[in-house]
């Protein structure tokens, strides 16, 4: 299972020799947000070359493109592809549209580079513009290679007008809570992971266990780290407890033992299958 998603700048070089040490489950290779204009082809290939060395084994291996209205997608894609990363993730993501378009790009790139069709999974940015948000809030979105659809509100903060996504209490403003919510329903509809986004003051630790916390009990599977102060809190909050593993374990055996029904009881309580499903995912036994 994959808890935690660490950012890790695509051109620097002190960043990415410090990522192979990390706890993360996950290392996303930003060639987009983190990398200046004069820096992006420079930063294609500090990846590629950073994936290669390290292809045995490892963390999960993410690569952040730059999106399609900046016409360097493409390019992104033809470098980082050489190093076949498990993952892509394409960023202010309008739809199902850009999800085909990045699915047919990266069957051509497999077939070039040798590599198994198919395999290239697909991770989204699905809340960056407005038009993104209500898009995703009323398209179900499918695709063979998606895994994940997360979020962010520091574009979207710039698309609406917004002078912060925060309060004065340090809660989610309703328009990035409305994104969030989006997000983690247009993921549940779409049967992938829901991830969320990451936690911009990373020397906020007790903000940011607050933001976890909110974030599992939500329905979220796992959530990105702009730190790497931050992974560390994210494993841990991530994690099923003992407690929800004992639960779990004993939902599943209370259908096992009624094989033929769609509800049962456990000390007292009716059960039906979405508390199977519940106790399947925490036990990673989905189907």
């Amino acid at each position: 299972m994959i808890r935690s998603y660490l950012f890790v700048p695509g051109d620097d070089h002190r960043k990415l020799d410090r990522s192979t040490t990390s706890p993360a489950d996950a290392l996303i290779y930003d060639l987009e947000d983190a990398v200046g204009p004069d820096r992006k082809e420079a930063a294609r290939i500090i990846v590629r070359d950073h994936i290669r060395a390290r292809s045995a084994g490892g963390h999960f291996k993410v690569v952040r493109v730059n999106s399609f209205a900046t016409g360097l997608t493409a390019g992104d894609l033809a470098v980082a592809m050489q190093a076949a990363p498990d993952a892509i993730l394409l960023p202010k993501c309008e739809g199902q549209g850009e999800i085909d378009r990045l699915g047919d790009m990266l069957e051509v790139m497999e077939a070039r580079e040798g590599i198994e069709a198919g395999k290239t999974k697909i991770m989204a940015l699905v809340t960056e513009t407005a038009s993104a948000v209500l898009t995703a809030s009323s398209v179900r979105l499918a695709h063979p290679r998606l895994m994940a659809l997360t979020w962010g509100g520091e574009d979207l903060s710039a698309d609406v007008g917004a002078m912060a996504k925060y309060g004065p209490d340090g809660t989610l403003d309703d328009t990035f809570r409305y994104a969030r919510a989006v997000c983690l329903l247009a993921a549940s509809a779409a049967g992938v992971t829901p991830l969320d986004t990451v936690y911009p003051d990373f020397r906020d630790a007790a903000g940011f266990e607050a933001e976890c916390v909110t974030a599992k009990r939500m329905g979220f599977l796992a959530k990105a780290a702009i730190h790497p102060s931050q992974v560390e809190i994210i494993n841990r909050v991530f994690s099923p407890s003992p407690q929800e593993l004992e639960w779990a374990r004993k939902v599943v055996a209370a259908f096992a033992a009624s094989p033929n029904s769609g509800v049962t009881q456990m000390d007292g309580k009716m059960l039906d299958k979405p508390h199977l499903r519940l106790a399947q995912r925490l036990l990673g036994t989905e189907a």
